[in-house]
């Protein structure tokens, strides 16, 4: 009779209150639906037809057989892929060393960007130590200048460092890929501070509880609760790289050493030799890789978001 009935005497059965029905939604005339709803359609497809008309250009130049872009029409009336086997096929641009160097270059320095940037972000948001403001001050003050004003100091520094080191010195892409991360590790640092900052520091207090070292938290928790972060910033630094010419343009000199970026360059340099086409068609080959990355680390970024970091 007590597991049947509250104190009161009252059925416990019928103590539970079911919740109220949702209320049924209004449907909307069609004039109230196009005053409300349709200028946004209306905003959204012409803002997406402005973002998709350069790609559609770039497809239609990539597989037009003239090979150029100074035609009226979008899509040309008769497509074939001879911009893409001259591309390819072509003994004097060597395509597809370009595009081998340009990946590299460009996952190495964001895989490393990322590590050094949370590196000194973790130490910026976890330690306390005499000059830390003034250091943090001081990349932010340095990010204000683009990395190509220093371009003559670094050309010089690269060349001194070639006579005592030439695997990282100039002309080489080991060296070009150190002066890229030296380029974006203040804005990395400033970047992913601001997402440590919001991650519990009880995390911490627990973990050294438990006798773990800064080491292990920084691997052990950070990093794993900080993967939407350092998805964007590892695509951030990937794409960026990969698309960089000034530097790369000054610091490589063999041509079998070029980055994506410069061999690309090099199908529209000439003053009567412009080839439309051809460089369209290396452009549409270069954005596989991005997109390849851009898949991979969609999925972690929802995860890591909806992912949570306390638990009661």
């Amino acid at each position: 009779m007590a597991q049947t009935t509250l104190t009161s005497g009252i059925p416990a059965q019928s103590a539970v209150r079911t919740p109220p029905p949702a209320p049924k939604r209004r449907r909307l005339a069609p004039h109230q639906w196009l005053a409300q709803y349709a200028w946004r359609h209306v905003v959204m497809v012409i803002a997406a037809a402005y973002a998709l008309f350069p790609v559609a250009y770039v497809f239609g130049a990539a597989f037009n057989p003239l090979n150029s872009i100074g035609g009226t029409e979008i899509w040309p009336k008769n497509p074939s892929l001879e911009n893409f086997r001259s591309l390819l096929t072509d003994p004097t641009q060597p395509f597809a060393s370009w595009y081998r160097n340009g990946v590299i270059v460009a996952a190495c320095a964001s895989v490393f960007n990322v590590l050094l940037g949370s590196c000194a972000a973790y130490a910026f948001s976890r330690f306390r130590f005499k000059g830390r403001k003034v250091g943090m001050m001081t990349l932010l003050f340095v990010q204000m200048f683009p990395s190509f004003l220093a371009l003559t100091a670094i050309y010089i520094i690269m060349g001194q460092v070639q006579d005592v080191f030439p695997a990282v010195g100039l002309d080489s892409l080991a060296g070009l890929m150190l002066v890229y991360l030296a380029g974006a590790m203040g804005v990395n640092a400033w970047f992913l501070k601001g997402f440590f900052d919001t991650v519990p520091m009880e995390l911490d207090e627990s973990a050294k509880v438990d006798g773990a070292t800064h080491g292990q938290i920084f691997w052990g928790i950070i990093l794993p609760l900080s993967a939407p972060v350092l998805s964007v910033t590892g695509l951030l630094g990937f794409t960026g790289t990969l698309n960089e010419y000034v530097l790369a343009s000054r610091l490589i000199q063999t041509p079998e050493k070029r980055t994506l970026a410069m061999g690309l360059q090099q199908y529209i340099s000439g003053q009567f030799d412009k080839r439309w086409g051809t460089f369209s068609a290396g452009a549409l080959l270069a954005g596989i890789p991005v997109i390849l990355i851009f898949l991979i680390l969609q999925r972690n970024i929802v995860s890591g978001l909806t992912q949570g970091s306390v638990k009661g």
